[in-house]
């Protein structure tokens, strides 16, 4: 029962996601102006914020919700309890936050709430902040939010913190007040329990004001280089003060975040393009050698990354030690520093590609975390196998080891369940990253590679800065093959099929040659078979759905002959080739290997 209601809730997001593309599109935007000014010997900081809020939404707005993310980490918060009754908790989160004492927790408390200079009532649920209005908001209306808040930085146990395990000071994200997202779909207030994020785009001008001993990288553009000098500019500077105030300006984004620390080394490159990378890291120990070798690897990552997936909108990236593994946020990221050279680099890679996914390509990840997670994931296979390529190596091998794993421990779950639903940490892993990969692979198998990459591109370009769904993502491809393609979104995030194909029989006729073919799995896909002949030569067919309405002729360096279409309600399809039965050696399905079939010993068949 709970399976068939999860697939009736799934079905009325796609029916919700393609009405709302025929009603056209709408966003909502959110200007932030933010001062803070930071203490810490007390790891606390006092600010105030300034957020002016245009509703393009056809809906009048009589209240609005605040993200208070520090509140997760206190004892008995929605996060705490979460990872106490999942079976295969959170190993960074546990059972901390449950002994943080009082000057270890962290907390985001409002003082006061103005709606254009009136005060506004409001409660806090959680990490949430629950505010009615003094007037409604109406259609196309802009209205200011002014705030005054303070905020205590907890100690570092997931994202956000101060003392990392690498002795990094401060890892800012998550780190003030944050309006929440309100779509087609309405309010987006969900309780911040350490997964996925989902923001509104705008403009960004915040001061940091901080003890003069600190560093500072941060999302945006740092607006008084010559005040601050740490390596933003080669002169030396002499403080007056005790605390410099760090200014930045960062430009339609939906999130700020920051790193800062007393011994960070401040080095940059600018890639072909004028795009400035900055590292921030510390030098010190056996790892100090593997962030002296990525810049050089970061400039590869942006070139390829640019010309598969999209340009790059912005002037800058940091790479900034801090967090507790990787995490990304527009325009840089919060790694963990003491790695080997090619872990360094693969960490960094995937929080970077993120900046399409995540940062331009803004998806809601909590309903759709595959779109980020997935997608970055598959970025990161095709980069890293650029930057240590093996032949012998097929790059999305765990990923399908992945999702046959949980297929075989019966956690797989369907792919559209909301990131903070999933029951077990595993499966939610496998379907937001691997399954997610993978989608894009099976995509680029079914549409053939030079195909799949003009729509990569052109998914990009009509949708950066905007909030896609996954119609909007497979009405592109659409669009750019001709083929139809909603039974294979419908088949992959909608239900739990699985792929699973086979060679029946190869039979002499006459002077031909019979082939017959099993689908065993309910997730229909077309056929690609390679058939062998004696002197070596290779040829190949591909049999594409009757749903599909089209083919690929063309795959890379591949060329098809497309066979009669296999109507999808047929488990079995049999081809008649004109070849002489004593010529052939060998057939296979799916010689690319992109197809990801559950059970691939009847694949092949070989001449007894």
């Amino acid at each position: 029962m709970k399976k068939q209601l999860l697939l009736v809730f799934c079905s009325s997001l796609l029916f919700m996601s393609m009405s709302f593309a025929q009603r056209g599109y709408w966003q909502q935007k959110a200007d932030y102006v933010m001062e803070i000014d930071f203490d810490h010997t007390k790891h606390q900081f006092k600010g105030i914020q300034k957020i002016t809020y245009t509703n393009n939404s056809p809906d009048t707005l009589k209240n609005v919700y605040y993200h208070l993310y520090f509140n997760a980490f206190k004892p008995g918060s929605e996060m705490d309890i979460r990872n106490k009754y999942l079976r295969d908790s959170d190993k960074r989160v546990g059972s901390r936050i449950k002994d943080l004492a009082s000057d270890e927790i962290g907390y985001q408390n409002v003082k006061s709430l103005k709606q254009d200079g009136k005060d506004l009532s409001y409660f806090v649920t959680g990490t949430i902040l629950e505010v009615t209005l003094a007037n409604p908001i109406l259609p196309g209306q802009t209205t200011v939010f002014d705030m005054e808040f303070e905020a205590q930085v907890p100690v570092q146990i997931r994202r956000s913190g101060r003392n990392n395990i690498e002795g990094i000071d401060y890892s800012m994200s998550q780190w003030y007040p944050k309006i929440a997202a309100y779509d087609y779909m309405g309010w987006h207030a969900d309780p911040y329990i350490g997964r996925e994020f989902y923001g509104v785009f705008g403009d960004f001008d915040v001061k940091i004001k901080i003890d003069k001993k600190y560093t500072i990288g941060a999302t945006g553009y740092l607006q008084n280089p010559e005040e601050i000098g740490k390596g933003y500019i080669d002169a030396p500077v002499n403080y007056t003060t005790d605390k410099l105030t760090w200014h930045f300006i960062a430009p339609n984004v939906h999130d700020f975040a920051w790193g800062a620390d007393p011994d960070y080394v401040h080095k940059k490159i600018r890639t072909e393009d004028g795009i400035d990378l900055h590292f921030f890291y510390q030098t010190t120990g056996k790892y100090a050698a593997s962030w002296e070798t990525l810049p050089e690897k970061m400039l590869h990552f942006f070139k390829s990354m640019q010309a598969k997936f999209g340009k790059y909108p912005y002037k800058q990236y940091s790479f900034v030690q801090g967090g507790d593994g990787g995490m990304e946020y527009p325009m840089m990221t919060l790694i963990t520093g003491e790695r080997s050279e090619s872990s360094l680099v693969g960490v960094s890679v995937h929080e970077a590609a993120h900046c399409w996914f995540y940062g331009v390509l803004a998806t809601n990840e909590l309903l759709y975390p595959w779109m980020d997670e997935g997608f970055t994931s598959y970025a990161t296979n095709v980069i890293m196998s650029e930057l240590y390529p093996n032949n012998n190596s097929d790059s999305f091998e765990n990923d399908v080891m992945n999702v046959k794993a949980v297929t075989q421990q019966n956690i797989r779950e369907i792919l559209c369940t909301h990131a903070d639903w999933y029951h077990t940490n595993t499966g939610y892993g496998v379907a937001a990253y691997s399954q997610g990969a993978l989608f894009l692979r099976h995509l680029n198998y079914v549409v053939g590679e030079d195909a799949f990459n003009r729509s990569m591109l052109r998914y990009f370009d009509e949708w950066k800065f905007k909030h896609p769904t996954p119609n909007d993502f497979i009405r592109v491809f659409e669009k750019e093959t001709g083929m139809e393609l909603d039974w294979f979104l419908q088949q992959y995030i909608y239900s739990m099929n699985i792929i699973d194909y086979g060679i029946a029989s190869v039979e002499k006729s006459k002077k031909n040659t019979v082939i017959e073919l099993k689908r065993t799995g309910a997730f229909p896909m077309p056929v690609d078979l390679v058939v062998t002949l004696k002197s070596g030569e290779k040829l190949y067919y591909t049999i594409p759905l009757d749903i599909m309405r089209a083919a690929k002729e063309k795959d890379g360096n591949t060329t098809y002959k497309v066979l009669d279409r296999w109507a999808w309600v047929n488990p079995v399809y049999k081809l008649e080739l004109e070849l002489n039965f004593s010529d052939i050696i060998r057939v296979d399905i799916d010689p690319s290997n992109r197809m990801l079939d559950m059970r691939t010993a009847d694949n092949l068949w070989l001449k007894p």
